[in-house]
């Protein structure tokens, strides 16, 4: 039985009994009287990174918009738990809402695995084009069937190579390095194509791996790399942009279904206004990463992608007659 799976029977078992009180509780009194309503949200960010900071003006929005009525409480630094033990409370209704890589979605929701495959898109606005079209909501709420559902999608902006000893200008300088890699099939399959050796590893695990040379790279977006203070001990950036994985900021859905029609359209409309803030926000601190790396005696690479992206088609056509190969054409052909 895959993981995935076991949580979404764990959450059934163990989560009924109080889904049913969750319920009770939203749809008996709380939500249709006057007194305060308390969401909370647990992740495992920084206080410093611009996805919490766009958490925060959804929090703000939503007690705006419902005139104190709903409030969002924000644990962040993992305080409630790593993201899969996040995500395993709010399939059972335990918590309100979690943020999450789109990258270990896929172990839910096999779609999500696109977004994990190097060089499917042509630029960030063709990325925005995308998500904030058609084929982004129906990923959002894909994951309804296992207690999931999404809410927006937060910029984290393109994913590319870091090292300790060498730079990586080609995908034959990735032979022989261990790079580190979320928990995704789809992920550990790039950086295989690509030549290189995937090892997953937890994020808050990261810095000590890199610092005793565990693996010799990871593979992150450049404002992650500073606010966690990789540049201490990885100094080769390579910003060959492979990838594009959104963070998604998920509700439980037993907890959303008790939610009365107008909360439900607060909270949507706080979180979508949350995603525009952030999306700006993220481009400032990404050229303000770029800069603050640069002092700390990082060295930026900005290789030919040509190479890689080649390298890396036959994955592309692997997925041909599946759902996700069929999502992969459609991004592919959406203008």
């Amino acid at each position: 039985m895959n993981r995935s799976v076991s949580f979404y029977i764990a959450g059934l078992l163990s989560g009924a009994l109080l889904a049913t009180l969750i319920f009770a509780l939203f749809t008996g009194g709380t939500l249709r009287d006057n007194r305060t309503v308390v969401l909370k949200l647990g992740h495992s960010l920084d206080t410093a990174h611009p996805v919490h900071a766009g958490m925060v003006h959804m929090a703000e929005r939503l007690e705006e918009k419902s005139g104190g009525r709903v409030r969002l409480e924000i644990y962040p630094n993992g305080q409630l738990g790593s993201e899969t033990e996040c995500i395993e409370q709010l399939q059972q209704g335990a918590l309100a809402m979690t943020k999450t890589s789109a990258a270990p979605l896929e172990g839910f929701v096999a779609e999500m695995g696109v977004f994990g495959i190097p060089y499917i898109f042509r630029d960030a606005d063709h990325f925005w084009r995308v998500l904030d079209g058609p084929i982004g909501q129906e990923l959002s709420v894909a994951s309804e069937g296992v207690g999931l559902r999404g809410l927006c999608y937060y910029d984290a902006g393109s994913r590319s190579f870091y090292t300790i000893n060498k730079p990586v200008r080609s995908p034959a300088d990735l032979q022989g390095m261990k790079i580190r890699v979320m928990k995704s099939k789809t992920m550990m399959n790039m950086v295989e194509a690509l030549g290189g050796s995937p090892t997953p590893i937890p994020w808050g695990e990261l810095y000590t791996a890199l610092q005793q040379k565990m693996v010799d790279g990871a593979e992150n977006n450049l404002p992650s790399f500073y606010t966690n203070r990789h540049f201490e001990v990885a100094k080769h950036f390579t910003l060959d942009e492979h990838s594009r994985v959104p963070d998604i900021l998920l509700i439980s859905k037993p907890i959303w279904d008790g939610l009365t029609p107008q909360v439900q359209q607060w909270v949507q409309e706080a979180a979508l206004e949350s995603s525009r803030f952030q999306r700006t926000l993220w481009e400032e601190k990404t050229r303000e990463a770029l800069e603050a790396v640069q002092k700390e005696g990082v060295t930026i690479y900005r290789p030919s992608k040509e190479p890689f992206s080649q390298k890396v088609l036959a994955m592309h056509n692997s997925f041909a007659g599946t759902s996700v190969g069929e999502l992969l054409k459609r991004i592919k052909e959406a203008d």
